[in-house]
């Protein structure tokens, strides 16, 4: 669970929102740390092989879809593209695994939301 200002967000929530995109070919979620909400929804997205050219674009569509669906405090702050998520053997998303790609300098393109304010 993903603490927003206290206010928990499930990021299966957004997984399933996100898988319904028409650029996403699979995705997983976590919350990454935030000054003023604790935490905030960060997506680890696998792009289908058409949107890979154009991935900067492919996530601002993203986050649009999200701020259609959802409200305000589950938007997402970060997209990090990438070729895999990391899973288990028993296909369980590996969250330890995602949170270690967030704070370590990888060749990954992240987007980051350059209108999201950190208010409520």
């Amino acid at each position: 669970m993903i603490k927003v200002k206290g206010i928990g967000v499930a990021p299966a929530e957004l997984e399933n929102i996100l898988l319904g995109h028409p650029h996403v070919n699979d995705v997983a979620v976590c919350g990454i740390p935030d000054e003023r909400a604790g935490e905030r929804p960060k997506a680890f997205v696998v792009l289908k092989s058409e949107e890979a050219l154009r991935p900067i674009e492919a996530a601002r569509e993203i986050f649009e879809h999200v701020k259609k669906e959802k409200a305000r405090y589950k938007w997402l702050q970060e997209i990090e593209i990438v070729s895999m998520i990391p899973k288990s053997p028993a296909g369980k998303v590996l969250r330890r695994k995602l949170r270690e790609m967030a704070t370590s300098d990888n060749k990954n393109i992240v987007v980051k939301d350059i209108r999201f304010v950190s208010k409520l």
